[in-house]
């Protein structure tokens, strides 16, 4: 018996007939499939990714930039994980869900970009690489598991996607000429992370014109590392069509949280209610979204005390607390994030309700302090005051506030040791790889939108602190945006007062 390699043993699963009477036979008699209506406008994300390429490209004249939508990433042996794009391709396409795999977005340097700026022209021409779908006389219609249309749909076509995104397409194969056009004459940018394809595709034109470029998170070290520190830096205001979208995946999330109230006593029967919990959630955010924008933590009784408990295994006790953090994603990819912690007997008990009004008299503290002109790291600080206060009117604090407040002391982070914010957006923790000086130590500006999430945490084994808190975890999280006239509260639909929730309870229990 002849070894077979490896890289080939798939296949060994597969019965697929080939004979060449079959192979005929599926290449004739088909009529066209139906089209998308979608496909045959405008995406209305369009022109808001039409205005985003032509600012981002202002700080890279001459440079040709390079955004790789990615590629499905394996689960499990050839099982893959629904596919995701990468964030910036979102962003600069206005494209979502799953339908463009392997593209890549090239922004193109003009001929004379000095010309073009002095006359406030676009510096650069979009182009979008794509694979164009199989036709059905060919074998790739039903043997390609990847891209045949008998195996993932019908996929749009090079002229689709010009209509939907208002952007110039071409064939993905003429990528790499693209690329190595003028090289050495143009700076030629990636985004790194996205596309271990494209990457290649770039070290080559690189190895070939003598440049050795050193992938280093660090900017001034990478061109690629500018580019991803810019497109981050180019989502830090959002642009109307992002506001908008936000605003409904919270409208839509808070829906979520009103059925996991409902599936209550569902879960408190179940030996791991937890996932019940979860599953209601995520099963709103598949059918009203796109899915959920990240990995649910449904946090019952101890459990919420682990900060990023995912596993969701356990129950859900009568007179524990419920710490809930999730967020439906829309079809744009745009997500919410919210938190709540509710008592599931639908009562707040004395303990409980002290540790939650704390923790959101710290919210509104913070938020209060997010106004224009103020420092990101000042709504952190506002909500800590609260909960240093709070801890040491309950005589946990070994020292004063004064000094537990210092850089020196930091003694009540004990019980609160995550930020208080993050930027909010195509990513749950958006704009990730933008500067220090523009993220932690920015100033605030109308269209942000970023969380406050204050929270309090008193692990089961803390000796530190009295019985009576011991176990109990809460986090309040809303999504906010800046206006000119202040804070927003995107989220205040959802109760977040213990009598609000209270009743909010029990009439989604009572089949309101």
């Amino acid at each position: 018996m002849t070894d077979q390699p490896l890289d080939q043993r798939a296949t060994n699963r597969s019965q697929r007939p080939t004979s060449r009477v079959f192979q005929e036979l599926m290449t004739k008699g088909w009529a066209d499939s139906p089209t998308d209506p979608a496909l045959a406008k405008r995406h209305p994300g369009a022109d808001a990714a039409a205005q985003a390429r032509r600012e981002l490209a202002l700080n890279f004249p001459g440079d040709r930039l390079v955004f790789p939508a990615g590629r499905p990433k394996i689960r499990a042996n050839d099982s893959e994980y629904r596919f995701r794009p990468h964030s910036a391709f979102v962003h600069l396409t206005g494209l979502g869900m799953d339908q463009e795999p392997e593209a890549v977005l090239v922004l193109e340097p003009v001929p004379d970009t000095e010309k073009a700026l002095a006359a406030g022209l676009d510096t650069h021409e979009a182009v979008l690489f794509l694979r164009p779908p199989n036709t059905k006389d060919s074998p790739e219609f039903y043997a390609d598991a990847a891209r045949g249309e008998f195996w993932v749909g019908r996929r749009p076509s090079l002229a689709d996607m010009a209509t939907l995104t208002g952007i110039r397409t071409a064939h993905l194969d003429t990528l790499p000429d693209v690329l190595a056009k003028d090289a050495g004459l143009v700076t030629l940018r990636v985004i790194h992370d996205a596309d271990a394809w494209v990457n290649a595709q770039v070290t080559q034109v690189r190895e070939q014109v003598g440049l050795s470029v050193p992938q280093s998170k660090d900017p001034s070290l990478s061109p690629d590392a500018k580019l991803s520190e810019a497109a981050a830096e180019a989502r830090l205001v959002k642009d109307a069509y992002g506001i908008a979208q936000i605003k409904r995946a919270v409208e839509v999330t808070i829906g979520g949280f009103e059925q996991i109230v409902k599936a209550l006593p569902q879960a408190m029967a179940a030996p791991r209610g937890e996932r019940v919990v979860e599953a209601t959630f995520d099963a709103w955010a598949r059918t009203n979204g796109n899915s959920a924008g990240y990995a649910t933590i449904a946090a019952a009784g101890p459990h919420a005390t682990t900060l990023h408990w995912v596993d969701n295994t356990g129950p859900v006790k009568d007179g524990d607390l419920l710490l809930v953090d999730a967020g439906v994603e829309l079809d744009s990819l745009y997500t919410a994030d919210l938190t709540r912690t509710m008592p599931v007997s639908g009562r707040f008990n004395p303990v409980q309700r002290q540790v939650w009004e704390a923790v959101v008299d710290a919210a509104d503290a913070a938020i209060e302090a997010a106004v224009p002109g103020a420092l990101f790291r000042d709504v952190h600080a506002a909500a800590m005051v609260v909960l240093a206060e709070r801890v040491a009117e309950w005589g946990l604090l070994p020292v004063s506030v004064a000094e537990s407040l210092s850089p020196e002391g930091q003694h009540h982070r004990r019980w609160m040791v995550h930020g208080t914010s993050h930027h909010l957006g195509l990513d749950v923790h958006d704009c990730a790889s933008a500067r220090k000086a523009l993220y932690l130590d920015g100033r605030l500006q109308p269209g942000m939108v970023f969380t406050v999430e204050p929270g309090l945490y008193f692990k089961p084994e803390d000796l530190t602190v009295p019985a009576k808190f011991r176990g109990i975890g809460c986090r309040c999280e809303d999504n906010i945006l800046i206006t000119a006239d202040g804070p927003v509260n995107l989220s205040a639909a959802l109760p977040r007062r213990a009598d609000a929730i209270e009743t909010w309870m029990a009439g989604l229990l009572a089949g309101g």
